[in-house]
C-alpha cells in the first residue's frame, strides 16, 4: 500500500488575490456595482477584459458590456471585441467555467508547483476564495486526493472530484441568485397564499413571502414590458403590493408600507384593485395620525366602487379627526345606509352629537318635518 503524501498548499493559495487586484484598478469599485463583483472576479478568472459598458438604469440587465478575450497561453494578443448584454455576459462567463477539464496526476515532489496547481486547477485555487475556501492541505493516497480547507473557522476535507463539483455548484448559484434577482416580476403564485396569512394576520408571513417585490417591481414598471401588461396581471400585482404594504404597516415600517402602496397605486391605474389599494393607503395614514392626507385616498376609493360598509367607516374617522363634523355626519349617514350596525360608528357618532349639539338636533327635525 503506498504511503499517504501530504502537500502544504501554502504556496499555491490564493486567498485575497481579488481584493489585491482591485487596489490597482481606478474603476473597481464601478465595475463591481455594475458587473456584480464575483462576476467581474469570474471575468478575470476566464480571461475576458471589459473594456466598454453601456449602463441601462432602467433594466440593468440590458447593460451592454464590451469586452475582449485573451487566447490562452497569450497574454498579449488579443481577439477583436464582443459585446453582450449584461445577462448573456454573465451567463458566457459561467458556462465557461462549468466545463470539467481533465485532472493531472499530482506532484512526485513538494517543490513541483506548477503540477500541484494543475492538479488541483488553477481555476478552482481563484474561485475557492471568492466563496469562502482557504485551501490547506493536500492529501494523495494511490490515486485518491483529498483537499483540506478552512471555511468559516472550520476546518472540512473533501475528495478533490467532489471540491471541483462544489465549487461549480456554488458558480451556478451565483448565476441563479444574480438571475433571481433581476426579475422584473412578482411572483404571481405567491399572492395568494400571502393573502390567506393577512387574513389570519400573520403580518410577517406576508412580508417573507413578497419583501422582495417592490424593488424589481419599481424598476419593472418603467420599462415597455412592465407598460405592456394586461389588465389581470396588473390587478393580481397590486394585490400583493397592497398586502405587503398592510403587512408593513401592520408591523410598524409605516413609511416603508407606505412607499410600496403607492407603488401598488401605480400598478393598479384605474383598475379593479385600485379602489382596494386607495382604501388600504388612506386607512395606513389614518393609522399613522394623518388624517387630512388619508381623507383624499379614502375619497378615491369610494369614488371607485370600495365596498360601502368599508370605505364609510373609514371615512367617518378621518373627519371626525379633522373636526369636519357635518362630513363626517354624512358618512355616518351612508355607512348606515350600507348596513353598518352603529354599535361599530359608536364613537363617531358620539363626536358629532357632541360637537354639532343643538344644530344637529335642528337639522334632525328638518329631516322628520320633510318625510312627514
Amino acid at each position: 500500500m503506498a504511503k499517504e503524501r501530504v502537500f502544504s498548499l501554502d504556496a499555491v493559495r490564493t486567498d485575497g488575490w481579488f481584493e489585491r487586484i482591485g487596489d490597482g484598478i481606478g474603476s473597481f469599485q464601478a465595475l463591481c456595482d455594475i458587473v456584480g463583483e464575483t462576476f467581474f472576479a469570474f471575468s478575470m478568472i476566464t480571461g475576458a477584459r471589459i473594456t466598454a459598458l453601456t449602463v441601462d438604469r432602467r433594466n440593468p440587465d440590458n447593460t451592454l458590456v464590451d469586452f475582449v478575450i485573451a487566447p490562452p497561453g497569450d497574454e498579449e494578443e488579443e481577439s477583436e471585441v464582443q459585446r453582450l448584454t449584461l445577462a448573456d455576459f454573465r451567463h458566457r462567463l459561467v458556462g465557461a467555467l462549468l466545463t470539467e477539464d481533465a485532472t493531472p496526476g499530482p506532484p512526485e515532489r513538494d517543490t513541483d508547483i506548477e503540477a500541484l496547481q494543475l492538479h488541483i486547477g488553477v481555476r478552482y485555487l481563484l474561485l475557492a476564495p471568492l466563496f469562502g475556501y482557504s485551501l490547506r492541505k493536500l492529501y494523495v493516497d494511490g490515486r485518491t486526493s483529498r483537499l483540506l480547507v478552512l471555511r468559516d473557522g472550520l476546518e472540512q476535507t473533501y475528495e478533490l472530484g467532489e471540491f471541483r463539483a462544489r465549487i461549480r455548484a456554488h458558480v451556478r448559484e451565483e448565476l441563479e441568485r444574480a438571475s433571481a434577482g433581476s426579475r422584473s416580476a412578482i411572483d404571481l403564485t405567491r399572492v395568494a397564499e400571502a393573502e390567506a396569512a393577512s387574513q389570519r394576520g400573520d403580518w410577517s408571513r406576508v412580508v417573507q413571502l413578497l419583501g422582495a417585490c417592490p424593488a424589481p417591481l419599481a424598476i419593472f414598471l418603467r420599462t415597455p414590458e412592465g407598460q405592456m401588461l394586461t389588465t389581470d396581471a396588473r390587478a393580481l400585482i397590486a394585490k400583493g403590493l397592497g398586502l405587503l404594504g398592510t403587512a408593513c404597516v401592520k408591523l410598524g415600517e409605516e413609511h416603508q408600507g407606505e412607499e410600496v402602496m403607492r407603488l401598488a397605486v401605480q400598478y393598479a391605474q384605474d383598475g379593479a384593485a385600485a379602489a382596494d389599494i386607495f382604501r388600504r393607503l388612506g386607512e395606513a395614514q389614518l393609522e399613522n395620525g394623518r388624517a387630512g392626507e388619508a381623507i383624499g385616498g379614502l375619497r378615491r376609493a369610494a369614488s371607485l366602487g370600495a365596498p360601502p360598509k368599508l370605505i364609510w367607516p373609514l371615512l367617518a374617522k378621518a373627519y371626525v379627526k379633522r373636526q369636519r363634523y357635518v362630513a363626517a355626519l354624512a358618512c355616518v349617514r351612508e355607512a348606515r345606509t350600507a348596513g353598518v350596525p352603529d354599535a361599530e360608528l359608536m364613537e363617531e357618532i358620539r363626536e358629532i352629537e357632541t360637537r354639532l349639539g343643538t344644530a344637529l338636533t335642528a337639522f334632525r327635525g328638518l329631516v322628520l318635518s320633510a318625510k312627514s
